[in-house]
């Protein structure tokens, strides 16, 4: 769980290096969103500027209780009965991201991808505690646990890069603290997780490079990231 002080600064043009810098620069725009029009159990897509483009956001709020009881479905994922969020006291926000093709390539500066290929868009699933409506607080970060059955990820729907070797995809799953994690799928295109966090679709490449430089997107984006995030930049 992760807490961020309630200090912020107004970034007017800033290098996102870090997939985890993107992860936190996408949960303020989704939280400037969040208002009184927000539903319990409706999706709701969030609005995210021209410098960003190619990422798709959507965001649901759940009682945790609820969650549990009856699991749920957001675009891609699955979450099956059982599913539970902690620490969650009441309410929690859901973000789905589809990171595109162009975004998706942050994650070889970010990973160890040596000798593999993303053949998908990256797509991340990720938790966070819900407080009323035009609460400043930001928001803390919330751990996702799937039950007896696991998280689901469906890459069905996205467009894949053109292969005809076939050679059979990896599921990737990455983790915050820089490891990657591959695995067989469970069956065509789909993928399966226990818990939250981002995930593609690769195939062996031998010819790729040890470490591909990709390029540096900036962003002017007036928005407010805490503080805590000064470590970054």
């Amino acid at each position: 769980m992760i807490f961020l002080s309630l200090a912020s600064l107004n970034v007017e043009s800033q290098v996102i290096e870090s997939a985890r810098l993107l992860d936190l620069v996408i949960r303020d725009y989704t939280f400037r969103s969040y208002n009184k029009n927000f539903r319990t159990g409706k999706l709701h897509r969030i609005s995210l500027p021209a410098n960003l483009s190619g990422i798709h956001v959507d965001t649901i709020r759940f009682r945790c209780g609820s969650l549990h009881r009856y699991g749920a479905k957001i675009k891609e994922f699955h979450l099956d009965t059982g599913t539970y969020v902690h620490p969650c006291t009441k309410r929690v926000m859901l973000v789905r991201q589809n990171l595109g093709s162009n975004w998706s390539s942050l994650y070889y500066d970010n990973y160890e991808l040596s000798g593999y290929q993303l053949i998908s868009p990256v797509l991340g699933l990720l938790a966070y505690n819900v407080g009323r409506t035009g609460n400043t607080t930001v928001p803390s970060e919330l751990g996702i646990q799937a039950g007896k059955k696991p998280i689901t990820i469906d890459f069905s729907s996205t467009t894949l890069l053109n292969t005809n070797s076939g050679i059979i995809p990896l599921c990737a799953s990455f983790d915050q603290d820089g490891k990657v994690t591959l695995s067989n799928q469970a069956r065509p295109r789909v993928c399966v997780a226990t818990r939250d966090g981002h995930f593609g679709l690769v195939v062996e490449s031998p010819l790729m490079p040890l470490r591909r430089k990709v390029s540096k997107w900036k962003i002017a984006i007036g928005s407010s990231i805490g503080a805590a995030l000064g470590a970054f930049f």
